[in-house]
């Protein structure tokens, strides 16, 4: 129950960064913390203690492999979310550049005002 807290806590900084910051970078880096907290989570819903890994070996039953084994399927989702988190990160990081080139700062709040 204690990983689950910590969990959110984790997420709790993501959101802290995204909407208290004005640094674009300090809310990049926000959202990519909300997003391992969420990975993270996904993961511990399909953990079970004492599981082995979702690899059938030779010589096993598969009843005592169903039993035993932790449910691959977050496994598959979360990888999944790694490479789309990825490729979302760097459309975000891009747009910034984009933006600094453009007003020469990364503080949304001067954004805002030299916006025209």
């Amino acid at each position: 129950m204690l990983i689950y807290f910590l969990n959110s806590i984790l997420f709790v900084m993501g959101l802290y960064c995204l909407i208290a910051k004005k640094h674009l970078v300090k809310k990049i880096i926000g959202m990519v913390i909300m997003e391992y907290a969420i990975n993270l989570f996904i993961i511990l819903l399909g953990y079970k203690k004492g599981g082995i890994p979702p690899i059938l070996l030779p010589g096993m039953e598969k009843s005592q492999f169903v039993q035993q084994s932790v449910d691959p399927l977050p496994q598959v989702l979360v990888l999944t979310s790694i490479v789309i988190g990825l490729s979302v990160m760097a459309l975000m990081v891009a747009i910034s550049l984009r933006l600094y080139e453009k007003y020469k700062t990364f503080d949304m709040s001067e954004i805002r005002r030299l916006h025209g």
